[in-house]
């Protein structure tokens, strides 16, 4: 037999079954917390919201970026929104945030676990797609474009640099690197699939 409360906002009568449920949402949402924590061995839930990662950031100043925001989201556990948010690429790691944290969190190891995280659900943002597939068709991030080999000729240099660029053997053991690490299957996550934001709550992160 289930045990009946009054409802005192709508003076009604309501189930325990009708209570729970919504902890049981809760739990699960905190959960978030966890999975970073094995993803990255930081644990957030140690954040007491204090700000000062966020009012030392530099990127902050120039930029929408609020990293105890992230953070709270995290420990809220809105996973979909944190891994779809372009913040969490608007970090420059520069370890401030770790250094003048007084709870001594590794934010700068979240943000690149969060970034990690996101990267395999295809959150990986188009400059980085580009980047990659660079690494990937060149071995390098940043390929020779024509007004560098131009430059490199009237400085009297080789055209192309005795580096990967100019090494099909040394290419082909990128790729094997590359294939080794499961790059190639991150990549074609991140090309095949992107995730949408979702806005958290009205009121929520303030």
């Amino acid at each position: 037999m289930v045990s009946m409360k009054p409802n005192m906002a709508k003076g009604m009568v309501t189930s325990n079954t009708e209570i729970e449920a919504p902890r049981k949402t809760v739990m699960k949402k905190v959960d978030f917390a966890d999975e970073l924590m094995k993803a990255g061995g930081v644990y957030i839930n140690k954040c007491v919201q204090c700000g000062r990662c966020t009012a030392s950031c530099p990127s902050g100043k120039h930029t929408a970026y609020r990293t105890r925001m992230i953070i709270r989201r995290a420990m809220a556990g809105f996973r979909d929104e944190v891994l779809a948010s372009d913040d969490i690429w608007l970090c420059t790691t520069c370890y401030t945030c770790y250094e003048r944290c007084p709870r001594g969190i590794d934010v700068v190891k979240v943000i690149q676990t969060l970034r990690n995280m996101s990267i395999r659900v295809g959150g990986m943002l188009p400059a980085h797609r580009a980047v990659a597939l660079n690494l990937y068709k060149t071995g390098h991030a940043v390929p020779l474009d024509p007004d560098n080999k131009e430059k490199r000729l009237k400085l009297g240099l080789p055209e192309i640099p005795p580096t990967v660029h100019s090494s099909s053997i040394a290419l082909s053991e990128v790729h094997e690197l590359l294939e080794q690490a499961g790059f190639l299957d991150i990549l074609e996550t991140a090309l095949m699939k992107q995730i949408r934001v979702r806005p958290p709550e009205e009121g929520l992160f303030l």
